[in-house]
């Protein structure tokens, strides 16, 4: 299963190598933008799960990045980390957006804790429920966990990114070109996606011959059953 994405945007070097370093044996995957139109254009191409911001860059002030960000993605998780400490500065980027503000110098398990938090903000905004608990099977979207009584289950980027989709939308059918549109793009093929939502029943439902999890709407789609 893939690692959830942070893009760290910062102009010095020893907190992008702190970061890096930390958040990386976290299981985080770090990417890292020095600017501000850095992230922005790195942001059109993969959107992050979570993006941590600092508000002194050297072309564009962070309030304004995080405006812009907004426009675009409005619960994109945005965690603000800056040596700015006054009152104003603050409000301005919770103003603009910022789901949180971490003050340099900080605490590592402090800001990963705020990170976490801010991706579970961003669920709840979407009416996801961050934890699916359901017929022994417990799949967290914030840590990226999946257990079935006990047991931990690891699932392909692909898997992963299909089964979330599902979990986001439960009770809901999704067509097999929602699915696809939202994950390949217009390249989609619905016999890939057949062989993957195989290879997800074979790892979470107890019979994967009769699933109870993962319903197909035969000729439509499928769909995520909460037992």
């Amino acid at each position: 299963m893939s690692d959830p994405s942070v893009l760290v945007v910062d102009d010095e070097p020893a907190i992008r190598r702190l970061l890096r370093t930390a958040l990386g044996s976290q299981t985080w995957r770090v990417m890292e933008a020095r600017t501000g139109e850095m992230a922005l254009r790195m942001v059109a191409d993969a959107v992050p799960d979570v993006v941590v911001l600092d508000l002194g860059l050297p072309d564009i002030d962070g309030v304004e990045v995080l405006r812009r960000l907004r426009q675009v993605h409005p619960t994109l998780p945005v965690v603000i980390l800056s040596v700015r400490d006054d009152e104003r500065g603050k409000v301005a980027a919770l103003e603009a957006g910022a789901d949180d503000y971490v003050t340099k110098p900080f605490s590592m398990a402090e800001l990963e804790a705020r990170m976490r938090n801010a991706l579970r903000h961003a669920l709840q905004q979407e009416g996801t429920v961050p934890l699916f608990v359901s017929g022994g099977l417990s799949i967290d979207l914030v840590r990226r966990q999946i257990f079935r009584n006990e047991s931990e289950i690891r699932l392909s980027p692909r898997e992963w990114d299909i089964l979330r989709m599902l979990v986001r939308y439960v009770g809901r059918v999704l067509t097999h070109q929602t699915i696809m549109s939202q994950l390949w793009g217009a390249t989609g093929d619905v016999q890939q996606l057949r062989v993957y939502i195989r290879q997800i029943r074979q790892k979470i439902e107890i019979d994967p011959e009769r699933p109870r999890h993962i319903i197909t709407e035969t000729g439509v789609g499928y769909r995520l059953v909460q037992l």
